[in-house]
C-alpha cells in the first residue's frame, strides 16, 4: 500500500500546487482553505504514510491501510468539493458533503494511528553466528 499512497500524494500535490497558482493569477484566495487542505492531508500525510507503510510492510499490508486508503480517497475530495462549492456559491447544502468526508477522514485518521501504533516495531534482527 505504501507506494499507492506515495503515488496518489502526488496528484493531490499537483491539484493543491495547481489550486495555488489559480488564486496567485487570479488575485482570488477565497479556496484558500482548499488549497491548504489537499496540500496537507493529499499531499503531506499521504506521502508520509505511504513511507512508513513501505517501511514497515506489516502495517501497510494490514486491512487497516486499505481502508485509510481508501476513506481518505472517498473523504478529502468531497470534503474539499463540498467546502469548494460553499465558498463560491454560498450554498449550504454543501455542507453535507464536507460534514460527510470530513468524517470520512477522521476515521481513516484514527484507522492508521491505530495500525501505526499496533503494527509498527523495530525488527528484530537475530545476530549472525
Amino acid at each position: 500500500m505504501g507506494i499507492k499512497f506515495i503515488k496518489v500524494s502526488v496528484i493531490y500535490f499537483a491539484i493543491g500546487v495547481l489550486l495555488g497558482m489559480y488564486m496567485s493569477m487570479e488575485h482570488d484566495y477565497a479556496l484558500t482553505s482548499v488549497h491548504v487542505h489537499m496540500n496537507l492531508l493529499g499531499w503531506a500525510s499521504f506521502a508520509l504514510a505511504g513511507i512508513i507503510y513501505y517501511i514497515f510492510p506489516k502495517a501497510g499490508n494490514h486491512t487497516l491501510a486499505k481502508v485509510h486508503f481508501w476513506g481518505t480517497n472517498i473523504g478529502l475530495p468531497l470534503m474539499m468539493g463540498g467546502l469548494a462549492t460553499l465558498l463560491i456559491s454560498g450554498s449550504e447544502q454543501a455542507t453535507i458533503f464536507i460534514s460527510l468526508g470530513a468524517t470520512l477522514v477522521v476515521i481513516s485518521t484514527i484507522l492508521f494511528a491505530y495500525n501505526v501504533l499496533m503494527n509498527v516495531r523495530v525488527p528484530v534482527i537475530t545476530p549472525k553466528e
